[in-house]
């Protein structure tokens, strides 16, 4: 079974800043788009960022300029950059590696 851990996670103040990290096996890791999702409660799971294996960089609109994801396919690992944060970024965040693989979640909570 393949296992994702996430880490990095917490509660932080408005304007503050939080990194996350997602290990995934490098089998399926080193050659998929991998990507940050979040789910705020009572909200459908959106996107937050994706990266190609290439190094391309996708963003929804209400992170960009703020976020930064990156990935390091030596270890097999995705990092997010959540800077400025906002309250209404507060959620849980889950690691994804294309297709179908899917973190545990961590949860994110931003205070005003």
């Amino acid at each position: 079974q393949v296992q994702l851990v996430e880490s990095g996670g917490g509660l932080v103040q408005a304007g503050g800043s939080l990194r996350l990290s997602c290990a995934a096996p490098r089998i399926i890791f080193r050659l998929n788009t991998v990507g940050w999702y979040r789910q705020a409660p009572g909200k459908q799971r959106e996107l937050v960022a994706t990266i190609t294996n290439f190094g391309s960089t996708n963003y929804a609109d209400s992170v960009k300029g703020r976020f930064t994801i990156s990935r390091d396919n030596a270890k097999g690992t995705v990092y997010l950059q959540m800077n400025s944060l906002k309250p209404e970024d507060t959620g849980v965040y889950y690691c994804n590696v294309e297709p179908t693989y899917w973190g545990q979640g961590t949860q994110v909570t931003v205070s005003s």
